[in-house]
């Protein structure tokens, strides 16, 4: 076998991993609802069937790279390979909502574990001089991935195959998941680990799960609860076990041992206020995919297929704002992010005057323009918010400030859906409750929960006035560091 088809078959197998998560991370919001009428179970575990893998993915992905660094990529990916394709079977055979959560949660944990291993390996395979040609393969076949997943869960859903439903579309990572093993063991570079003797920082995992965890399981289930006085105490306690964990980092980084996060880079301001933008960000972002899909299945009572289609605009205009941020983003640097937040509201006020003008007699071709344009605006903030963000970061702290940011682009995810969905419920429960018709009652929570989104969508709008004038600026090959920014994309 020639070189070049050993490299190719390598890269394949390193593309199959991260299909397999991407296409995870994004087809079970269409495919809650469907869920829930199988499976039964309140509201929020809508929720948490989302919430569960982005939470989880947050705190892992912490380590998720020192375990490469420790044992090797190439063991640590297949490790995770295999653990995410024996999650997927457990979510297919799921029996009640708490066992699927449960095989979601583990799903983050083992995709935290295999995507950050993906593009050293790449590197080993083609070396730091073709990485610009190995992106313009492995770039669009991760957009096409994107776009299509949804449609075809949408498809396999409503096909129904051998009866398996919404099931199928987490069975498909079993031949996805076997070819990636089985590939990566023959073509994958075996990786000599970089850290040998080094040690997981255990404690510091353990405490920024127990805050992840105190923050946003009160969130979700607060409201169903009724809001006792516990899911009150954990908000409150939440943020000091969050802040004890950045204590511990900083002790441990005094004491010359190995930390989760390099504490230096909070020092640099534009970083900080950027951490927090990101997570207003992808809250508003998180929240809105999930109750979009919610809207329109539970609330305007689309097929799978319907509501797949109906989302296609917003991927769409995705895909064109990011095109236009690469290309724009060295000329207009941080101008692109106001312009791509104020589209991006444009088009979820335009959706909300739909909703008004329509109301429940709505239709798949009026999503087409608010979210072909809330789309646009999306993929212009992405295109250059990371490298925006760690501009001012040095070289040598790059990497662990990315790390960083793709945890937070998680934990803003979760809490995104934790807060916008609880929102979203109790608003309509509580129209309901009033005599509202179902229809009238989901539509009125979709208009508050789009008025607090258009806020959010300000507020980052403000905070970006913090963040360095222009992108950060990469050397032509791609280094290590700047290899750890492009994962981002895969997140996305």
């Amino acid at each position: 076998m020639t070189s070049n088809r050993f490299r190719a078959l390598g890269l394949a197998a390193v593309i199959a991993a991260c299909v397999m998560d991407l296409l995870d991370s994004t087809v079970v919001q269409l495919a809650a609802p469907a869920i829930r009428a199988e499976l039964g179970g309140s509201y929020s575990s809508l929720q948490w069937m989302t919430a569960g893998y982005t939470m989880a993915m947050a705190v892992a992905l912490l380590v998720g790279g020192r375990l490469g660094d420790m044992f090797g990529r190439r063991r640590v990916l297949l490790a995770g390979v295999a653990g995410f394709t024996l999650a997927s079977v457990a979510c297919g055979l799921a029996w009640a909502p708490e066992a699927l959560i449960g095989a979601r949660v583990l799903q983050g944990l083992f995709g935290a574990v295999m995507l950050p291993q993906t593009f050293g390996l790449i590197r080993e395979l083609f070396g730091p001089n073709d990485m610009a040609k190995v992106w313009g393969v492995f770039g669009p076949v991760m957009g096409l991935s994107a776009l299509l997943g949804p449609i075809l869960a949408g498809v396999i859903i409503d096909a129904d195959v051998f009866g398996t439903g919404w099931r199928m579309i987490f069975l498909l990572n079993v031949p996805v998941g076997l070819f990636s093993l089985l590939a990566g063991l023959r073509f994958l570079p075996k990786s000599a680990p970089t850290m040998r003797g080094a040690r997981l920082d255990g404690l510091g995992v353990l405490v920024a799960a127990a805050g992840t965890f105190l923050l946003v399981f009160p969130l979700v289930q607060g409201r169903e609860l009724g809001w006792p006085m516990w899911t009150k105490l954990s908000l409150l306690v939440a943020l000091p076990v969050l802040a004890g964990f950045g204590w511990y980092q900083v002790a441990r980084k005094r004491a010359g041992r190995v930390t989760l996060v390099e504490p230096g880079t909070f020092k640099n301001r534009s970083y900080t206020f950027g951490v927090v933008l990101a997570v207003v960000f992808t809250a508003a972002m998180g929240g809105t995919m999930l109750l979009l899909s919610v809207l329109m299945q539970l609330g305007l009572g689309f097929s799978p297929l319907r509501a797949s289609l109906s989302s296609l605009p917003w991927a769409l205009g995705t895909v064109v704002g990011t095109m236009l941020s690469g290309q724009l983003m060295a000329r207009f640097g941080r101008k692109l992010l106001h312009v791509g937040f104020a589209v991006m509201a444009a088009g979820l006020v335009s959706l909300l005057v739909v909703f008004k003008l329509v109301g429940a007699e709505m239709g798949g071709w009026d999503f087409v323009l608010p979210t072909v344009l809330g789309g646009i605006g999306m993929g212009m903030i992405f295109g250059p918010l990371f490298d925006i963000i760690t501009a001012k970061v040095t070289d040598e702290q790059v990497g662990s400030a990315s790390g960083v940011l793709q945890s937070v682009q998680q934990l803003g995810m979760s809490l995104g859906i934790a807060v916008l969905g609880t929102v979203y419920f109790g608003h309509a429960a509580d129209r309901a409750a009033a005599g509202a018709g179902h229809r009238e009652a989901f539509l009125d929570a979709a208009q508050l929960t789009g008025v607090i989104t258009v806020a959010m969508l300000a507020l980052a709008f403000g905070l970006a006035f913090l963040l360095p004038r222009k992108a950060r600026q990469h050397a032509a090959p791609a280094t290590e560091e700047v290899v750890e920014e492009e994962r981002e994309l895969v997140a996305v």
